[in-house]
């Protein structure tokens, strides 16, 4: 869904039939507001053009200036947007926040996790774990943070998870008639067994993808497909924590995919105090 979309629904869920009722009976029409955006923690900001794009719906002459930009970092008390208008100001308050709070929350958390794997080749990567009609913005916010996006959906990719296993002695013809068919497609093959490795490489996936394995079989399989197909990307997965990413990203994987910097990222505190 495109942030116009999203917009439109929001402040529609917001406002419902009534409109604004606070802001109208207890905020003279003719009002003229200032404030700030500010940050309340230190964090990574993402989302503040949908968050004008917000303002703007709501009271069309509002001026926003714009002082961090996206992807940038900053402290407890700095602030993020200026702006000034009209009372619809206090109609887009909760609405824009929400946009800013929730994306800026997954840069931040992204950005923790590029840092623990700075300095190895891992690169940290989302999944499909998004709120629906929130992928774009949420991929988006990863790739603030320093993240990099994995598959937008099942349409840019085949990855073969592990319901996928039911018929593995079929896999060749599969494999045949995706090259045919989808010939620039990635093939990624998730496995969580040696053996399932070992058809991966004979299959010529492009990527196989190393999930829930132990720490020393996934040394194994690594050790495994480098010696076998250095060509092939390696990538880990499966509940990877903040405190767990750099040692795996010690064992050489190209990429570590993390679900918890989408699907359960807090929001960074922010906040709009109004002069």
């Amino acid at each position: 869904m495109k942030a116009a979309a999203l917009i439109r629904e929001a402040l529609r869920e917001d406002l419902g039939r009534c409109g604004d009722v606070t802001t109208r009976l207890f905020v003279p029409k003719a009002a003229r507001l200032r404030g700030q955006v500010r940050a309340r923690q230190a964090g990574v900001v993402c989302g503040t053009d949908i968050a004008r794009q917000v303002m703007r719906a709501c009271d069309p002459g509002c001026r926003v200036r714009v002082l961090v930009q996206d992807g940038g970092r900053v402290k407890p008390g700095q602030t993020v947007m200026e702006v000034a208008g009209g009372r619809g100001l206090l109609s887009a308050e909760r609405t824009a926040l929400n946009f800013l709070q929730r994306l800026s929350g997954i840069a931040t958390l992204t950005a923790a996790y590029a840092a623990a794997a700075r300095g190895t080749r891992a690169r940290i990567l989302d999944t499909r774990k998004t709120l629906p009609g929130w992928r774009e913005l949420e991929k988006y916010a990863v790739r603030c943070g320093g993240g990099c996006n994995h598959r937008m959906g099942l349409y840019d990719a085949a990855m073969v998870k592990d319901n996928h296993w039911l018929n593995p002695q079929d896999f060749g013809r599969a494999v045949a008639e995706l090259r045919r068919r989808h010939p620039r497609l990635p093939l990624i093959m998730e496995a969580d067994r040696l053996d399932q490795v070992r058809l991966a490489l004979d299959l010529g996936a492009d990527i196989i993808l190393l999930d829930n394995m132990s720490r020393p079989r996934l040394n194994r399989a690594i050790q495994l497909i480098r010696r076998g197909s250095p060509r092939t990307l390696i990538e880990v997965s499966g509940g990877v924590g903040l405190d767990q990413v750099r040692a795996l990203a010690k064992l050489g994987p190209d990429r570590i995919s993390v679900g918890r910097i989408t699907h359960s990222a807090p929001a960074l505190d922010l906040g709009l105090d109004l002069a």
